[in-house]
């Protein structure tokens, strides 16, 4: 594993990420409550020592398998929880809720969850057009004041989104999208990085499509998030993503090494992001992404992969 300072926070954190929105299990592959919470002491045993939650993340249940875990193991205080705010499951739908009494309610529930009495990184998950921004941030700021949290920052914010929020609330670290087939958010986090801001992005393997698992148009059920929130499993995207991967096969064969960790080193290589969020909810799949550290992309595969990613972009 291989660590870093995240932005101008002062902490350390591992490359890589554990994500836990497919650990909550909502609108993603069913497993057992007993591989999500191992698939959590992996990480921890591979060199993770950064996860990423949720309260959204199936109303809660992500945080509440991250603080079970941590507690049975007595790693609270070496690892470098993430969790945010702003944003519910509701009767299986995402409910932004920015206001003030909602987001002072939503932290305590989450240290409730997390069976902590502190947030190392709390994020405001999406922007509430309908709450003013000064009121969401403030709430923020009493929360740190509290002792609560101890930095703050904000998730899928636009660069004017952020530097309104930064007037009210300094904005520590930053979470956008971005992998090889989600380019759009790159000039904002390189904005974000000259910003000594910490960058955790996530997405980072397209929701599964660049493990190159899914060779085959095929129909998800409409709460299904492959269906909901990733466009590359529908056309025209699908088949534009396949040529993509046909190029990672490529170097996968020469390699040896399974696709989801060519797309982990293309992201690892990018010098403006901290830390890249990739979840698992198996050992296996964990152990099996952290070997990325082993090995990096040549500047020809870089090379070839840019290429591939261009055609992948086009209109």
């Amino acid at each position: 594993m291989k660590y870093t300072e995240f932005g101008k926070t002062g902490i350390e954190v591992s490359k890589m990420c554990l994500g836990t929105w497919g650990i909550g299990g909502a609108g993603w592959d069913n497993y057992s409550d007993e591989s999500r919470m191992d698939a959590i002491k992996a990480a921890l045993d591979c060199g993770i020592n950064f996860i990423d939650t949720a309260p959204a993340y199936n109303a809660g249940k992500a945080e509440q398998y991250v603080g079970e875990t941590l507690n049975k193991l007595g790693a609270r205080k070496e690892v470098v929880i993430s969790t945010k705010c702003g944003n519910e499951f509701i009767d299986g739908k995402y409910v932004r809720c920015g206001s003030a009494d909602k987001i002072l309610r939503e932290c305590d529930e989450s240290l409730q969850n997390l069976k902590t009495d502190y947030i190392d990184v709390y994020l405001v998950h999406w922007p509430d057009p309908n709450v003013p921004m000064e009121e969401t941030m403030d709430a923020l700021n009493q929360l740190k004041k509290q002792g609560k949290i101890l930095h703050a920052g904000v998730s899928n914010f636009t660069k004017e989104q952020m530097e309104e929020a930064n007037k009210y609330c300094e904005i520590e670290a930053y979470q956008p999208q971005f992998s090889m087939v989600d380019r759009d958010n790159e000039e904002l986090i390189r904005w974000a990085h000259a910003q000594d801001m910490g960058v955790m992005t996530y997405g980072t393997l397209g929701g599964g499509i660049l493990t190159g698992k899914y060779r085959e148009l095929k129909t998800y059920e409409a709460n299904d998030n492959r269906n909901r929130f990733y466009p590359y499993f529908r056309e025209p995207l699908f088949s534009k993503a396949m040529k993509l991967l046909s190029v990672m096969d490529e170097i996968s064969k020469e390699r040896n090494v399974p696709l989801a960790q060519i797309a982990l080193n293309w992201t690892l290589k990018k010098e403006f992001i901290s830390s890249c969020i990739t979840g698992s909810q198996s050992r296996d799949k964990i152990e099996a992404n952290c070997k990325v550290f082993d090995w990096e992309l040549s500047a020809e595969e870089m090379q070839m992969l840019d290429k591939a990613i261009e055609e992948y972009s086009r209109e």
